[in-house]
């Protein structure tokens, strides 16, 4: 069986962080998103994948190659212009018209039990079958509605939850027939929640859903993203996390240093060739990156860290993400926020509940309180 990757998305919900990367390269529990869904795929015997890209194309392929080094034979798939979800399905319609086929959103954090997908697939006998998962507020996602086969009969778009028909969301994780392929245009933007699935709908072709009973978290907003951090940490979801566990609730990568004089308090995972200096303070859950320096008296809890992040003397972060190559100079504090690419805060500069958006300088002493990325 071969599947597509769609990873060609903005990723607009998870600015400032993508605003130089793709979504699917986003960092989850120190490998990006991506990486998690091709070891997924790989765990199920499924090793011939399509990747459909766009926005910071050369991040996806340079990062994944031909997916030799991972057990995988992986191509990609450029689009000059978005093609939606279903007409950049179609566009490989060549590499998936062979069989059935699995198409998985690339931004998405689960470990869901794709053969038993199949088989409720295979025993159902229709001509697609959509994973969903029950959600308690169904007004942030897209619903499904079934019957008592758990045929779909209709739809909701983030309905409001005294109107809402059903709590099953759209995981973004599909089974296909070839079929599917006469039901989308060539060329054309196509989408499969506005235009294909409803078309099955009206014209009463069966088609099913498959309910996840694992983890699956869509990944769809910046306080997701921080908790699906934290749930991988807490292996919550199945994950092939780096390093070694070198003391209780706290793994470290390779050369990382941690002083005997820093207080860690897990769970937390450092990546590789960090350091962490005297009197630091470490309050999980926490993710840090690759390359990353914590100075003496510096204060972290409750955040994520991309690589190479500097954070100075007595510095804080807390309740926060902090986006690679970014520097806190002494006695800076980020709260509640979240921090783009490549930016500086100088010495004394606040961020409280605001978003900072990517090469942005703080000047020393300055303070932002509820600003929205411009």
């Amino acid at each position: 069986m071969r599947a597509m990757i769609m990873a060609a998305g903005l990723g607009t919900r998870l600015r400032p962080l993508t605003g130089l990367i793709p979504k699917p390269m986003a960092p989850l529990a120190n490998r990006p998103a991506l990486y998690h869904i091709v070891e997924l795929l790989k765990r199920h015997g499924i090793t011939e994948v399509v990747i459909n890209i766009h926005y910071f194309p050369d991040t996806l392929t340079s990062y994944l190659g031909d997916g030799y080094d991972l057990g995988m034979s992986i191509r990609f798939a450029y689009e000059e212009e978005l093609l939606g979800t279903a007409g950049g399905v179609k566009n490989n319609e060549d590499f998936l018209g062979g069989g059935t086929f699995i198409v998985m959103s690339g931004d998405a954090l689960t470990d869901l039990d794709l053969e038993a997908a199949v088989r409720t697939h295979r025993q159902k006998g229709g001509i697609a079958t959509l994973s969903v998962k029950e959600v308690e507020d169904p007004s942030d996602y897209g619903v499904m509605i079934v019957d008592e086969n758990d045929r779909i009969t209709g739809f909701q778009e983030k309905p409001a939850p005294e109107e809402a028909l059903s709590n099953l969301s759209n995981a973004g994780i599909y089974i296909f027939e070839p079929e599917i392929f006469k039901r989308i245009p060539a060329d054309t933007f196509y989408d499969f929640g506005n235009q294909v699935l409803p078309g099955l709908v009206e014209e009463d072709i069966p088609f099913y859903v498959h309910r996840i009973e694992s983890y699956w978290n869509d990944v769809g907003s910046l306080s997701e993203y921080r908790q699906g951090n934290f749930d991988a940490l807490r292996g919550k979801v199945q994950l092939e996390p780096e390093g070694t566990e070198v003391s209780p609730g706290v793994r470290a990568g390779e050369r990382t240093y941690i002083s005997p004089e820093a207080s860690v308090e897990g769970p937390v995972l450092l990546g590789r060739d960090c350091r962490v200096e005297g009197d630091a303070v470490l309050r999980g859950p926490l993710v840090i990156g690759d390359y990353c320096v914590i100075e003496a008296g510096a204060t972290l809890e409750s955040s994520v860290l991309w690589s190479g992040v500097l954070v100075g003397p007595r510095a804080q972060v807390q309740d926060s993400i902090v986006a690679s190559h970014t520097s806190l100079w002494p006695e800076a504090r980020v709260v509640d926020s979240v921090v783009g690419e490549r930016c500086g805060l100088l010495e004394g500069a606040a961020v409280e509940r605001s978003l900072v958006g990517v090469g942005s300088l703080v000047e020393a002493g300055e303070k932002l309180v509820d600003e929205g990325l411009a």
